[in-house]
């Protein structure tokens, strides 16, 4: 009799075991978010060319131009040092100045960081 108690209690015992992994093995795994993955966008500025102004890179301010509308942040591009490049000021609408002074044209503002856009 001590034999099939024996049985008993080791049926029992992977019976228990293998509820147990099917348990875990069926369960939803916590969130986790993926670390390569992107950071959610944040929510996208809609400035007038006077809050605009205050980007201007100046006094630890990070530094945005607007062109065509759209505004970028130059703040790291090392050629924007203190919101300043060639005569050009960041914290402005430089649509103009950008089109028609600027001898590489808006091509530089491929791969810029995109904050928001211009409103009246």
């Amino acid at each position: 009799m001590k034999v099939s108690k024996f049985k008993k209690n080791v049926v029992l015992g992977l019976l228990l075991l293998l509820s147990l992994t099917l348990l875990a093995a069926c369960s939803q795994p916590a969130e986790n978010p993926d670390p390569t993955a992107e950071p959610a966008p944040a929510a996208e500025l809609e400035l007038t060319a006077e809050e605009l102004s205050a980007f201007n890179g100046k006094d630890g301010q990070p530094a945005y131009i607007a062109v065509d509308g759209v505004i970028y942040d130059v703040t790291e591009v090392s050629f924007w040092k203190n919101g300043d490049h060639n005569g050009f000021e960041a914290g402005q609408d430089l649509t103009d100045e950008i089109k028609t002074v600027s001898p590489h044209g808006v091509s530089k503002l491929n791969g810029l960081p995109v904050v928001g856009k211009l409103t009246e």
